[in-house]
C-alpha cells in the first residue's frame, strides 16, 4: 500500500456510522480527521480549508456536488474526493467536471480510499502526482479505432447505448460491441474508472 501524506482530512457525511469509520480508518494512518455531518460548516470558511474532503455525494439541504460547486465558486480549491452508493456516468462526469479529484462508488475496499486522498493531498501540496496510468490510458486511447472513439466520446457524455446509437446510426447490438472493445483496450473495469481516467487526461 501506498505512504498517505499526513495532513487534515474534512469527512463529511450525514451517516454517523458511515462518518466515523472513515474517521477511524484515515486517523490510524496518522491524519488529523475532522468531521462534519453537512456541508456548511465548511461552507463557512471556504477560504481556510486545508487538506482535503471526502464526502458523500448524496446528502440532505446541500449535497456533494452543490458543495463542491459552491467552494469552487467561493475560490477554493481544496481537493475533494466523492463518495457514492448510487453511481452513475452522468454524476461522475459532473463531479470530475467541477473538479474532484476522484469518485468513489460504496462498497470501496480501504486501499481505493486511501490512494485516492493519497492523489488528492498531493494535488493539494503541489507534488507531481504519480501520471504512469495516466500515460498508459492515454496511450491506450490512442490505439482506438475512429468508431471506438467516438462511442467513447459519448459514454464521456453520459449517453446511453441507445442514444450512442441514434446519434451515430448504428445498431445497439453494435454499440455494445465498440463499447465492450473500448472498456477492454483501454483497462478500464468500469465505466466509473473510464470517466476517472479522462478527466485526468484532459479528455472530458
Amino acid at each position: 500500500m501506498r505512504t498517505v501524506p499526513i495532513s487534515t482530512i474534512h469527512v463529511v457525511d450525514d451517516d454517523a456510522a458511515m462518518r466515523h469509520s472513515l474517521a477511524l480508518l484515515l486517523g490510524v494512518f496518522g491524519h488529523c480527521v475532522l468531521e462534519h455531518t453537512g456541508a456548511a460548516t465548511l461552507l463557512d470558511a471556504p477560504g481556510h480549508l486545508s487538506g482535503c474532503i471526502v464526502t458523500d455525494l448524496r446528502m440532505p439541504v446541500i449535497d456533494g456536488l452543490e458543495m463542491l460547486a459552491r467552494l469552487r465558486a467561493a475560490g477554493s480549491l481544496v481537493p475533494v474526493v466523492m463518495m457514492t452508493g448510487q453511481g452513475d456516468i452522468s454524476t461522475t462526469v459532473r463531479a470530475m467536471k467541477l473538479g474532484a479529484c476522484d469518485v468513489l462508488e460504496k462498497p470501496f475496499a480501504a486501499a481505493l480510499l486511501l490512494d485516492a486522498v493519497r492523489a488528492a493531498l498531493a494535488v493539494e501540496s503541489g507534488a507531481p502526482a504519480a501520471n504512469d496510468d495516466d500515460a498508459t490510458f492515454a496511450a491506450r486511447v490512442s490505439r482506438l479505432t475512429g468508431r471506438e472513439r467516438d462511442v467513447l466520446h459519448l459514454v464521456l457524455r453520459g449517453r446511453t447505448n441507445k442514444e450512442i446509437g441514434q446519434t451515430l446510426e448504428i445498431s445497439h447490438r453494435t454499440v455494445e460491441i465498440h463499447r465492450a472493445r473500448v472498456m477492454t483496450k483501454t483497462g478500464c473495469e468500469c465505466v466509473q474508472t473510464l470517466v476517472r481516467r479522462a478527466a485526468r487526461t484532459a479528455m472530458l
